[in-house]
């Protein structure tokens, strides 16, 4: 049993890096489609910061995991709410139609980040810690 608890742990992390480059994959594909000026920007900060937490999943271990996937899964959170909000309200004086390059396979893939990165949370978070060396419980 604990040899399938382990695999189904490195599925889900490898599904939430896969699912965090997918979305900074877009934002980097949008700037050389030419989304230029501040929302470039801010894209090519999107698509490091998609990058840094997909290799966090795939290569950090313990607290640190923890960290990186609570992380990950608001930061995508974050990624579809700025969309949401630029279509329909606007956002920084952006205001985006679903007609745009990628928005309605963005919104879709973001929306199944959302609740890969949530699985991976409960996952990452209810598995129990190593214990660290040379501490004894108290007894």
């Amino acid at each position: 049993m604990a040899g399938s608890s382990h695999r189904g742990h490195g599925v889900v992390r490898i599904l939430s890096a896969i699912v965090l480059l997918a979305v900074g994959g877009i934002h980097l594909f949008l700037v050389f489609d030419g989304v230029g000026g501040v929302l470039g920007v801010l894209f090519v900060l999107n698509a490091v910061a998609a990058v840094v937490l997909a290799l966090g999943m795939l290569l950090l271990r313990g607290r640190l995991l923890q960290v990186a996937t609570v992380l990950s899964l608001l930061f995508v959170i974050a990624t579809l709410a700025a969309l949401l909000l630029a279509l329909t309200v606007g956002l920084f004086g952006i205001r985006e139609v679903w007609t745009f390059t990628l928005v309605p396979q963005t919104v879709a893939i973001e929306s199944i980040g959302i609740v890969v990165l949530a699985i991976a949370a409960v996952v990452v978070l209810r598995r129990p810690q190593a214990e660290p060396v040379g501490r004894r419980p108290m007894r």
